[in-house]
């Protein structure tokens, strides 16, 4: 019923817009939009930051500011999935099983705004040598990483898109192999076009990667569900012209805009700024190679690869739990992004001691009193592998606990049925079947009726069902919205235990004793 009513909802919101304006049809001829460029009342100024905090004036609903056709794109590309229309394709897996095709208007419907903006520039004079038309120096083109390719050509031609759009470019994949093609089809260099895509950064982004090639990309994570979103990316792209185009532009869904610093080719999209530091944890000490891995950041941040001959004092013994500060730096032969300068803060055996709503050691014996959660495969081998950095429950269970609160992880003797449809949201993260059923895989020695892992929670947070929907954080919970719970738990961190231990499972969160030995080191 949950899918059922959000789908009502839109298609309520999409009818209510087109009855107070013309119906949209291909041909539909309306108001042009204004041709008259006012100058902006501020000066376009981005600063590179890690936070994506930084703000210009407040987005404007008045289309009479954007500015005048001589600055803007040459091409506007567009992703489809939760930017022109919803739901995300891989979502209807119904007519999968069932071998049918979507209907426009239907299954799948155009976010109101998206429909109007295409309504209005299909309306404007289509001479491409008239002065009056302000989009004649414009040509529009899609690009997306579905791997319902057959569905999205389809869907194009139902809504009367076809013919609109100059390039598309739909085949699943890396989104910068769709501009390189854009670019070479088009002759336009990536300066000169203007992104919308709802996936900002992190493993599954697309905003961010993009605007390291030097397009100037708009982060839309609810869609082009209203026409400010088009007309604040429509003057940021005049300003950020006249600025030098900057790459590693974004404009943010509220309108401010964020300037990255990309150093290297790490593929991660994280934001730095150059010579920032990073803190971290020592996870993995190789000491017969002479490297190792630095946990660090949130759930999505890969660990960072250090060489001993990266320690600030190279005579420095390095163990796994240590907490250390690091730079970051790009090896330009192996094409990676490694630590550098690293310093220990502190070490492992010198943490402080733990909280008294956290863990309770006993000193005069070899345990350690624990809380403990109990999953249900696959669920619990995909956050013990670090694939699931979100845990959504509909009760409480998690909320009595702060944020580096450490938890056992306990491997129930269920499966939880849901019909396999996290693979689907899995497959729709890029995800092969092969790395799909290693994620679902507990390494050996680990198996039902164990704690197999030890995690710290971050925040928990009530959600609603459209923030649940967005393909971001349906990949992180490794679920569909509809099936998530309305409160979420993020887990920051997680690693296996040196060996499972049978413990019997109860339902919410219970406590155990556990040998002190079993804990990977710096845990405690």
């Amino acid at each position: 019923m949950g899918k059922l009513n959000h789908a009502l909802l839109l298609a309520t919101s999409f009818l209510q817009h087109f009855h107070r304006s013309p119906s949209f049809t291909p041909h539909h001829q309306s108001n042009n939009l204004s041709k008259h460029r006012v100058k902006p009342s501020h000066p376009f100024s981005m600063t590179a930051t890690a936070d994506a905090t930084p703000k210009t004036s407040a987005p404007t609903s008045n289309s009479s500011s954007i500015s005048s056709s001589r600055t803007r794109p040459s091409l506007i590309v567009f992703d489809l999935d939760n930017t022109l229309w919803t739901p995300e394709l891989y979502q209807l897996r119904k007519l999968q099983r069932n071998k049918k095709n979507p209907i426009a208007g239907k299954d799948v419907t155009l976010f109101p705004a998206a429909a109007s903006i295409i309504q209005k520039i299909r309306s404007s004079p289509r001479n491409d040598d008239d002065d009056d038309n302000p989009w004649s120096n414009t040509r529009f083109a899609v690009a997306s990483r579905t791997k319902s390719v057959d569905w999205a050509t389809d869907l194009l031609v139902q809504f009367g898109l076809d013919d609109f759009f100059h390039y598309k470019e739909i085949f699943p994949g890396d989104k910068k192999t769709h501009f390189r093609n854009l670019r070479e089809k088009s002759g336009v260099e990536y300066s000169e076009m203007l992104f919308f895509d709802d996936s900002r950064d992190g493993r599954f982004g697309n905003c961010v990667p993009v605007s390291e090639l030097g397009v100037l990309s708009v982060h839309c994570p609810g869609g082009l569900h209203c026409e400010t979103i088009w007309t604040r990316a429509l003057e940021c792209f005049g300003e950020w012209s006249g600025d030098g185009s900057p790459a590693g532009t974004v404009v943010e869904w509220e309108g401010s805009v964020t300037t990255t610093m990309m150093l290297g080719g790490g593929g991660g999209g994280e934001e730095r700024k150059v010579g920032e530091r990073f803190e971290g944890i020592v996870k993995t000490v190789k000491r017969d190679k002479r490297f190792g891995f630095i946990s660090y950041g949130d759930g999505r941040t890969r660990d960072m690869f250090f060489h001993f001959s990266s320690l600030s004092n190279v005579n420095d013994d390095i163990n796994r739990g240590d907490k250390v500060s690091f730079n970051i730096v790009n090896d330009p032969q192996k094409r990676k992004d490694a630590a550098s300068d690293v310093k220990i803060l502190s070490r492992a055996t010198s943490s402080p001691p733990p909280r008294s709503d956290d863990t309770k050691t006993d000193k005069n014996t070899n345990t350690v009193n624990m809380r403990v959660f109990s999953m249900n495969l696959p669920f619990a081998a995909l956050l013990a592998n670090g694939y699931k950095t979100l845990e959504t429950r509909n009760g409480t269970m998690f909320t009595p606990y702060p944020e580096g609160t450490k938890m056992l992880l306990h491997v129930g003797q269920r499966r939880y049925p849901d019909g396999d449809r996290h693979i689907d949201v899995m497959r729709g993260g890029g995800l092969s079947d092969e790395d799909i059923a290693a994620l679902k895989r507990l390494p050996p020695g680990f198996s039902k009726g164990m704690a197999v892992a030890i995690v710290e929670i971050g925040k928990t947070f009530d959600t609603t069902l459209e923030e649940r929907c967005v393909g971001d954080f349906e990949r992180r919970v490794a679920a569909f919205g509809a099936d998530s719970g309305r409160r979420a738990t993020e887990i920051k961190r997680v690693e296996y235990l040196k060996r499972g231990v049978k413990v019997s499972g109860r339902g919410g969160v219970f406590k155990v004793d556990i040998e002190k030995d079993v804990l990977p080191d710096g845990w405690l």
